[in-house]
């Protein structure tokens, strides 16, 4: 199964609800990845404003 973005918070899953925002709205058109592990200490995660550590796509059409 491809992975999907969540067109809402952009986080990477597989299966039918992103399990961050619990949204059904997933798209297999992506471009990008960026990995989170401590989104507490990552200047990257403050600035474009992410909570939950995981995998997260940098464009989802």
């Amino acid at each position: 199964m491809k992975k999907k973005a969540c067109r809402r918070c952009k986080y990477l899953y597989e299966g039918v609800k992103c399990p961050a925002c619990k949204s059904d709205q997933g798209s297999t058109n992506w471009e990008g990845r960026v990995s989170i592990l401590e989104p507490d200490h990552s200047e990257i995660s403050k600035k474009i404003k992410i909570t939950v550590k995981g995998e997260y796509a940098i464009k989802v059409r």
